[in-house]
Formats: C-alpha cells, structure tokens, sequence
C-alpha cells in the first residue's frame, strides 16, 4: 500500500472510529458495538481502532475482551503510550497486578506526548492509590492542554482527599470557569469548608439556579451546593427548600422499592437465627480484618482514621470484596441462575464458611499484606455481621450508633454517586433506618459481645476514653498518636474527607433539632417503631 492509500485507509478508519464514540456519546451503546466491529473488520491494522475496541468491552464489563483487543493495538504499535496505558488498565481490571507494576514502572519511566497520556496515566496512579504521583501527571496535563476543565477537576478531587483544601478549591474555581455546566465542581466545592457570611458563592448559585439547569442532575448538584452553604450560614429553612428540592429530584429518576431492602432485612433477621453460632461451623482463622459498620455519616470515617492512626493497622476502605465474595460462591454453588433474594438468604447459611473467609482475605491483596491489620470500612456489611463472623470468627466487628434523628438528617442532606438510595425519601429513610436498628439489636442478641458499638455522642465528648476501649477491643496496644487522628496523611476518600482533617468537634450532635419540623415525617416513624430519638 502506497502512503497515498494509506492516507485514504486511516481517513476512513478514523471516520468509522469517531462514529463509534459518536453512538457511545448517544448511548446507543448496540450500534456502537456493530460500528466497532465493523472497524476492526475493515481496518485490522489501524491500531487506534483496536484500542476502542478495549475502551468499548471495558465499559460493557467485558475485562478479557478488553484485553485482548489492546493487546492487538500494542502489536501493531509496541511503543505507544497510550496503547500500554490501556493494556495496564484492563490488567488492573482483572488484578494482574504484577503486570500492572511492571507497566506502570515502565510507563513512569517515559515522557509523555500527549494531555491524554499524562491525564490516563493519573487515572492509573489513582487506582493505585499513588495520589500524590497521579495529582503530578494531571498538572502536566493541564500544561498541555490549560483550557480543559476536566483536568483541573481532577486535580481539585485529588488535593481535597489528600487534604489539601485550598488548593482543592482553587482548581475547582478554575474548573467552573473554564465549563460553568460542571455542577459537580460547584458542589464539592461547597463541601471542603464552612462557608462565612463573607466568603461563600450562595448568591452565583442561587443565580444559576434560577436561571435554568438543563439537567436533572446538575438541578440536584446545585441545590444541594446551596443547602450546604445556607445551612452553614445558619439559615435553616432556606437550606431546607432546596435540600427538598434536590432529593425529590434525586429520588424521581431512581429506580428503586425500599420495600425489597426490608424484606430482606427481615429475612436475614429470620434466617440467622441463634442455633446458627452454636460454635459448629469452622470459618478461617485470620484474625487480620477490623470491619467497621452501620448506617453511612455516623462516625465510621472518624473511627477508622483513629484505628488507622496506628502503626500496625492499615485503613483499606470502603471494600465490596466480602459481599462480592459471597455472590460469586453462591454462584458457584448454586445450579439456578436467579435466586429469591429470601433463597439467597438461606443459601448463605450452608456455604463453607472457612471457604468464605479465604476468599474474602486473599481478594484484599496486595493491598493489605503489608500491615498487621487491616480496616474494611463498608458500612452495608452491618447486613452480613452474622456471615462475617462464620467466615472470619477472629475478625473485629465494629458498629457505630448516633442520635437517629442527627443520623437520618446527615444522610438526607448527603448526596451519595451510587449508594444508599433510600436517602432521598423522609419516608423510605425512616423505614428503612428502623430495619437497621432491629438488625442491629438482632445480632447483639444471637452474638453477644461480638459487636463492638461506639456511640458517637460519647465519641465526640470524650476522645481518648472511647478510643481506648477501641483499641482495646481491637487487641491493640496504645499509641498516643491515635489521638491526633487529624496529623494522618494518608488519603481519605469519604463524605467526611475534610471533618477528619480537623480535631473532634462536637457541633453536629442534635444538629438535626434546626429542622424539627422538617423531619417529623421520620419522628413519627421512629416513635412508632419504639426507638428513643433522644438518645
């Protein structure tokens, strides 16, 4: 083929490929394939079309597939960088880790030459966990390319879980006034200080508020922005009308039956019964894993951030890894490819519990291997206490309690990307926290002593008294530094990012008295339930 032909041949590929992101721009994610396909057919050589091939199969969650097609990509080209910045990506996906540390030392060792480049190498980086490294590749993105948003975005995200809150709002000033449609950045933006009577940016969103917002979710971002600063500035019922508007709208274009959530609930109350923990079953020995759970916004971050303060303790996250676990033995052990939930309840009872607990250690790894111990900080695995403790009987299980009614108003008032769907509804919030509190009082029953609760209140009051009773409980020693939880650098990724930077304050308990009358549809459902909302 002479140079002429192949400038005709790519001209088309590369038309054929900007078709492909055009349906995926679309969501037409069925042509989107078909036109994938067809490039890859047509043009087997064009290496860019392979590398969409591994972009399109990994947003399909087709991890192999992904692979194999950038790996068809490197063939053609072995020395691009973005080719081997995908290969590493899809390695990740499928925790091939070794592969992916021999690519990110190689890739580390290269000057990048494009914006694209350095801002995919930063998306590796943060993966990783190599923050501080990954803020450096997106500053050299935005260098390249100074005039996109998306670049500042990602810094501003970075510097705020690594604690570096003014920086972090100043890139999200600079993200917003390259791209005023990115409503996310005015909400985190929001959230990474008090806002002061004479420092805050109600007035320009309250502007952009009623000026129209063409989409929902940039309606929700603002409005919650809005709640965040006018509850800082004291103004209680302003922040309420748009809290209320942001969650109604939230909660419009959700798909969900908070019912389905109690039920199960209930059935797990019902399946995991006292016989259960007769001392029968044999789970895996491991005595490395501290799970702390319970409702989201009552304390968890703060105690992880105690625990995690010590030397021999390492703070994981927020981990899917047990309940992930769980499904995939069910799966495997299980002929039906749909299962009842209430099914699938039982079915939990009668798996190999030693099994269970191997798998869950083993998939924390590498990233837990080089502490003593190790945080898993999900709150939701308070639905699988009892399972916890079959598969991992020398595991560590914390639950947090606070004021009900403090708790319902902070996660009402917190928007969540993809968790806890029943937050947007007073009704379906209230419901559903009475499900949590009889759970709760249900495996304090059948384990007793085995759940170790932290009450908030007493948390905040009296620091080193409650902590102690937590490392003690953890089999720890006591180190001072626990205590200057707010010195740890590490990164912290939660809701509570910025609070943790702080020393402990006692300003949010009975917060949720300024909205008493707001919140009385979840008074009513707790005083029902016979839970005491004063304490």
């Amino acid at each position: 083929m002479d140079s002429e032909q192949k400038n005709r041949s790519d001209a088309a590929a590369t038309a054929l490929e900007s078709r492909v992101w055009e349906l995926l721009g679309e969501n037409d994610v069925k042509q989107a394939i078909a036109a994938c396909e067809q490039l890859n057919r047509q043009f087997p050589d064009f290496a860019s079309g392979w590398h969409t091939a591994s972009h399109l199969a990994l947003k399909l969650n087709n991890r192999s597939m992904a692979l194999a097609a950038i790996e068809k990509a490197v063939a053609i080209e072995p020395n691009n960088s973005g080719w081997l910045l995908q290969r590493a990506m899809c390695l990740l996906q499928l925790g091939q880790m070794e592969r992916v540390d021999a690519l990110v030392t190689q890739l580390a060792s290269r000057k990048m030459k494009t914006a694209y480049e350095y801002s995919a190498f930063g998306m590796l980086l943060t993966e990783l966990g190599r923050r501080e490294e990954a803020v450096k590749n997106y500053e050299k993105a935005a260098v390249l390319d100074p005039e996109q948003a998306k670049h500042y975005y990602n810094i501003a995200c970075l510097q705020r879980t690594l604690g570096d809150i003014e920086a972090a709002e100043r890139n999200f000033d600079k993200t917003v006034s390259l791209d005023p449609a990115d409503y996310e950045a005015y909400k985190i933006r929001s959230e990474l200080r008090r806002q002061t009577a004479g420092n805050n940016h109600v007035d320009a969103l309250e502007e952009l508020f009623n000026n129209g917002i063409d989409n929902d979710r940039g309606r929700v971002n603002i409005c919650y922005a809005l709640a965040k600063e006018l509850e800082d500035l004291d103004e209680a019922e302003r922040s309420f009308y748009y809290l209320k508007i942001g969650a109604d709208t939230r909660r419009s274009y959700m798909q969900y039956d908070v019912q389905r959530d109690l039920d199960t609930i209930a059935s797990i109350q019902q399946t995991y019964s006292t016989e259960l923990f007769d001392g029968s079953a044999a789970g895996d020995g491991n005595f490395e894993a501290i799970f702390i759970l319970g409702m989201p916004r009552t304390g968890t971050t703060l105690i992880e951030r105690v625990l995690a303060s010590h030397s021999d303790v390492f703070a994981a996250g927020e981990l899917n890894n047990f309940a992930f676990q769980m499904m995939k033995l069910l799966r495997a052990e299980s002929d039906k490819k749909n299962v009842a939930r209430d099914e699938m309840v039982e079915l939990t009872t009668k798996l190999d519990f030693r099994k269970l607990g191997e798998a869950y250690i083993n998939s924390t790894r590498p990233f837990t291997e080089h502490a003593a111990r190790f945080i898993d900080k999900m709150p939701l695995n308070y639905l699988y206490a009892g399972l916890i403790h079959l598969a991992l009987p020398n595991a560590k299980i914390i639950n947090l309690k606070r004021n009900p009614l403090d708790t319902c108003y902070a996660i009402y008032k917190q928007l969540f990307i993809d968790a806890y769907p029943f937050s947007y509804d007073l009704d379906e919030l209230g419901r559903y926290f009475v499900a949590y509190h009889q759970l709760m009082e249900h495996w304090n029953t059948v384990l007793p002593g085995v759940v170790h609760t932290v009450e908030y209140e007493k948390l905040v009051s009296d620091i080193e008294k409650e902590s102690r009773r937590l490392l003690d409980f953890c089999d720890l020693d006591w180190q001072p530094q626990c205590l200057r939880f707010y010195e740890n650098k590490e990164a912290s990724t939660t809701a509570s990012t910025v609070q943790v930077r702080q020393p402990v304050y006692q300003s949010s308990v009975g917060k949720w008295r300024n909205y008493e009358k707001q919140l009385q549809p979840i008074v009513e459902i707790l005083q029902q339930a016979g839970i005491d909302t004063e304490t």
